[in-house]
């Protein structure tokens, strides 16, 4: 399947409902490159929606629903939109192209979100629900930082009106004060944690482990470099990614700050989909048609909860189910594109997916998070895009995009191809009943006594400090516990802490280990 098939491929015995993605935009602006704009959050997705929908040859009055990924600013609960913000984007976005959708859609946040929407707006259109769905999102967080700093500050704020479907902020789960007061307040932290046990899983030095994130990442240097959207072309070899610098200082053991998401990003991009029956009255080529072939949509568990730090039992399930609906191996895959804001959720999914690191097909299509750019939560809303333009270019082949939202807590892939196919609900309802029904181990808030530590990192500030926290389990009961660790700093950043006997205490400020 790995071949090219020339032509349109087009099955007259499809049913005329169908999705079909038919309309793919990017956009993008950076601070130093000619007709930089400074546009707003908005401007930028409302433009990545025109570029769809001239790519589908679609007039915007025939969007009957738009759903908008939000940005950072407006996905988590106590942030403030530090320019102001739309308080209905997808109207705003519609007022922009001249849309007048009846249904208009603001998801939860997390990295899963552009491919969730594809999943779920392909089945509204399936079942009758739906029959022309734009799909947007965008940051401009590097505009936003640069216009903090000037005397003359933009006013991104606006209210359109209209009804708008908001769905909150999907954070249970996600977040723990709990652990917010042990240091855990960074996602660097949080992902570390996995990346520091699948190491001690694989009996991996740090040095080994380093360099392997660095041999990961650097292939896909080389793809940004060559992606005129992205925020950082520029190609850096495996021993500068992961070697500490004054412009790659480390950020928490085992990440510097070239292999970690890039936030200050200005991106947005929209996807157009509907159904067979549409594009055929709309006259939308065949040629344009991207089928999804595969799907799913699962949910890991708290971190606390999970057997295994260093795997992630529903990102492997999501991939493989992907596939299995589709009827494909990862083998019959011409391109990949595996969430990467960190080094964990690649390892982690190629491992289900039976890819290597090193395979030559690559492991993303745009350059990925910290290179490409990650755009808030709206990066594989570039993905998909970046995919479905590969896949018109070699008709007859497959491709994977796998999703990633929270500490790697929701996952929503896709498969994608423009050899026409049948739309299937997924199984992930049944999947995630299997997954829950594992038995989880429970948590000390207040934890006291002989402990082993599971995983652990070492948090480091610009001033040169450092701060260790650790996830552990007491050894009278197996429950499990966070707790800060500055009093064994010498064996978190030199010895192997994993497995290690210590003691936790709990004090008025908290858990520390000794």
């Amino acid at each position: 399947m790995t071949g090219t098939v020339p032509g349109p491929l087009v099955d007259p015995l499809l049913d005329p409902r169908t999705p079909v993605l038919v309309g793919v935009g990017q956009v993008s602006e950076r601070l130093d490159s000619p007709g930089y704009q400074g546009r707003s959050p908005v401007s930028l997705a409302a433009d990545a929606a025109r570029v769809a929908l001239d790519d589908a040859g679609v007039a915007a009055s025939e969007i009957d629903t738009i759903a908008v990924v939000p940005q950072f600013e407006i996905s988590l609960p106590w942030a403030v939109p530090l320019l102001g913000a739309s308080d209905n984007p997808p109207r705003s976005i519609a007022a922009r192209i001249g849309a007048s959708p009846r249904r208009a859609v603001l998801e939860v946040g997390g990295g899963q979100a552009p491919q969730h929407l594809v999943n779920e707006f392909a089945g509204a259109i399936a079942a009758g629900d739906a029959s022309v769905v734009l799909l947007a999102g965008s940051e401009a967080i590097s505009t936003i930082t640069q216009a903090l700093s000037s005397e003359s500050r933009p006013d991104f704020g606006e209210s359109p009106g209209g009804s708008l479907e908001a769905r909150g902020h999907g954070l249970d789960g996600i977040v723990s004060p709990h652990h917010v007061a042990h240091g855990l307040s960074d996602t660097p932290s949080q992902y570390a944690l996995i990346d520091n046990a699948r190491r001690a899983r694989l009996k991996m030095s740090r040095a080994e482990y380093a360099a392997a994130i660095g041999d990961l990442f650097s292939p896909f240097t080389t793809v940004a470099a060559a992606n005129p959207h992205a925020a950082a072309p520029v190609f850096r070899d495996a021993a500068t990614l992961v070697t500490p610098s004054a412009a790659n200082r480390p950020l928490a053991d085992p990440y510097t700050r070239y292999v970690v998401a890039r936030e200050k990003v200005n991106q947005g991009a929209a996807l157009l989909l509907m159904s067979v029956e549409s594009a055929r009255r709309l006259g939308v080529p065949a040629e344009q048609w991207v089928y999804l072939a595969g799907h799913a949509d699962l949910r890991e568990r708290t971190m606390i909860e999970r057997a295994s730090y260093g795997s992630s039992p529903a990102a492997a399930r999501a991939a493989q189910h992907a596939l299995s609906l589709a009827g494909i191996a990862a083998s019959d895959l011409t391109a990949i594109d595996l969430y990467s804001c960190f080094a964990a959720p690649v390892f982690i999914v190629a491992e289900a997916l039976g890819v290597a690191t090193d395979d030559p097909r690559g492991l993303t299509v745009t350059g990925g998070l910290p290179f490409f750019g990650g755009p808030g939560n709206n990066y594989s809303m570039h993905a998909i895009a970046s995919m479905t333009s590969l896949l018109r270019a070699r008709p007859g082949t497959y491709g994977f995009v796998g999703a990633n939202g929270g500490i790697m807590s929701k996952h929503s892939t896709g498969v994608y191809t423009t050899v026409p196919h049948a739309f299937r609900p997924s199984d992930s309802a049944r999947i995630q009943a299997d997954l829950d029904a594992v038995a989880a181990p429970g948590e000390a808030l207040s934890a006291s006594g002989p402990a082993v530590i599971e995983t652990y990192t070492v948090k480091h500030g610009r001033d040169g400090s450092q701060e260790g926290i650790v996830l552990g389990r007491l050894r009278d009961d197996g429950r499990r516990f966070v707790a800060r660790a500055d009093a064994i700093l010498d064996l978190l950043t030199t010895g192997e802490p994993i497995g290690a006997d210590v003691v936790v205490r709990s004090t008025g400020d908290g858990n520390e280990v000794t």
